[in-house]
């Protein structure tokens, strides 16, 4: 089986949000190691964590997981339906995307980079759309 490039946006999506978890689980084991924080003291919308990236890294972790199923059901059913050959042209520019938001969110919540941040976001509901008006036979 070719790994298409739907493939490879699908486990990229899957892999970003993996490594978030690491990254996530890493900051808060350090906390709880150093005595910064009680192991048991994590609001799990971060609003309690230490550090003001260690809050957005909360934020961009829910985020991508929030999003992922609309992305995964799209992906997953271009490739069932042997139509990766209209998902394949943008796939990469969907996980491009994606990658782009969080980074965005993680360097800092200044206007600047929330409206960088937005445009990440909007390629990747541009795209969905597109795709379900193609894969739909709509267009």
């Amino acid at each position: 089986m070719t790994l298409t490039a739907t493939a490879c946006a699908l486990l990229g999506l899957v892999a970003w949000a993996l490594v978030l978890v690491f990254l996530l689980v890493n900051q808060r084991g350090l906390m709880v190691l150093t005595g910064k924080m009680k192991v048991n003291a994590f609001a799990p919308d971060g609003s309690n964590t230490p550090s003001d990236f260690g809050q957005r890294l909360v934020r961009v972790h829910a985020n991508c997981l929030e999003n992922l199923p609309l992305q995964a059901a799209v992906l997953l059913y271009a490739i069932a339906a042997g139509q990766t050959a209209l998902t394949d042209p943008l796939a990469g520019l969907l996980l491009g995307a994606r990658l782009f938001q969080s980074v965005m969110h993680l360097i800092s919540t200044g206007p600047l980079f929330v409206w960088l941040r937005f445009a990440g976001f909007f390629i990747q509901l541009a795209i969905l759309g597109y795709w379900l008006l193609l894969l739909g036979g709509l267009i």
